[in-house]
């Protein structure tokens, strides 16, 4: 799994500030921005693809949004248009680009796949790939979503018509990629999804850092995708897993979080409300999308936590074939595109995982609760003697256990 150094990296998007020198109505994070951002990102790509009938790299345009999102957590301290402006200096960017992986070797060095060496080369792209100006255009997107709500809010500060006219002009420059001119149809999509912002995790405690559902959604992507490394996955189960973990809650924009000790405390009231999400979901958010995303949005946000393939076109679960896997993950014959497998189990175990660190930073941090306590405590011993695909989950559940005791 993971290292939890590494964990700890990808979580400080949840305390990094954006816009701090505006007036803000919500707080604006780096981790949701990112998270909204990279379902800007596979909604532009799977228009490219079913639309206009383009080829996009998916494992390409996945990792460019980690490595971007690493990228960030290093550079904390820049100002997002002085730190565009510097890069425009070749010599600059390569200095810069020397100091992110100085700071992120010995985390990712240890990942499996010459991760940190595509990092690198991610980093010192001469040109710009296809996928890294999708990427690229649905930053702009997001952060467009922002500002429309400082801008709604906002006396006539100085700098802001500028800021506006900036942010505007980058999106205008990106209109040669075909599925940018789409996105004004399914601007209710995006809007919905970026609700996801204003609704908290473990509503009814106080942690440090607060987390979203919508910056929650990509730490799970994010564990999962790391987590999959190990296991030399093919590039459909890349695809599958990442955007399982981005979109699992979806629904809760409809619903709200519902925290955990509530749902199994529901009992069969809990397939009610599984039941009732599901006619949410046909109701309220598919018809906001294209009718080609309709299967995936309702495997990824309904059945990704089942372990599953397609076989000759037909959804193949774990519970229906209990063979597709061994030790909780697909089994390598079944590793092949073809298959489009999906490990749900080990995003269910990415999504404790998060859970688990939430709740264990915020006690280390001095914050603590009867609900952090508790959900900590059944996470933990649920772990502390698990495994997955060989691989030993007691250390990493430790390790958190242990610092938020000290």
């Amino acid at each position: 799994m993971v290292g939890q150094s590494l964990i700890r990296k990808i979580f400080q998007g949840a305390s990094m500030q954006r816009w701090n020198d505006q007036i803000r109505p919500i707080e604006f994070t780096e981790l949701d921005k990112q998270a909204h951002k990279m379902i800007i990102a596979w909604l532009l790509g799977r228009i490219e693809e079913e639309v206009f009938q383009k080829k996009v790299d998916w494992v390409y345009l996945v990792e460019g949004g980690l490595f971007e999102y690493l990228q960030r957590m290093v550079l904390t301290d820049i100002k997002p248009p002085v730190f565009h402006k510097l890069v425009e200096n070749r010599e600059i960017k390569n200095k810069l680009d020397v100091y992110v992986l100085a700071k992120m070797r010995q985390d990712l060095s240890s990942l499996p796949g010459n991760f940190f060496e595509r990092f690198r080369e991610y980093l010192f792209e001469e040109k710009p790939r296809y996928e890294q100006r999708i990427i690229r255009a649905a930053h702009y997107f997001a952060t467009h979503w922002e500002f429309q709500i400082i801008d709604s809010a906002s006396p006539r500060l100085y700098g802001l018509d500028e800021t506006k006219h900036a942010i505007e002009s980058e999106i205008v420059h990106y209109y040669e990629i075909e599925c940018v001119k789409q996105m004004v149809q399914y601007r209710d999509f995006v809007d919905l999804c970026g609700q996801l912002r204003f609704q908290r995790r473990w509503g009814q405690s106080e942690r440090i850092p607060r987390t979203s559902v919508l910056g929650h959604m990509l730490l799970v992507a994010m564990l999962g995708y790391f987590s999959l490394l190990q296991w030399s996955p093919c590039p459909k189960r890349v695809y599958n897993d990442f955007f399982a973990g981005l979109f699992h809650d979806l629904p809760e924009v409809l619903t709200r979080d519902i925290i955990s000790p509530v749902k199994r405390a529901m009992g069969e009231l809990e397939r009610v409300l599984k039941d009732y999400e599901e006619a949410q979901l046909q109701e309220k958010i598919l018809p906001l999308l294209p009718p080609f995303c309709a299967d995936e949005i309702t495997l990824f946000s309904r059945g990704g936590f089942e372990n599953s393939l397609q076989v000759e076109g037909r959804l193949v679960r774990e519970a229906d074939n209990p063979s597709i896997v061994s030790d909780g993950i697909i089994t390598p014959v079944f590793n092949k595109d073809p298959y489009s497998p999906l490990d749900g189990v080990l995003l269910k175990i990415c999504d404790d995982l998060a859970a688990y660190v939430e709740a264990s930073l915020s006690i280390s941090y001095g914050i603590r609760s009867e609900q952090l306590e508790e959900g900590r405590r059944h996470l933990y011993d649920k772990y502390r003697h698990a495994s997955i695909g060989g691989v030993e989950l007691s250390q990493l559940f430790e390790g958190f256990w242990n610092e938020a005791e000290r």
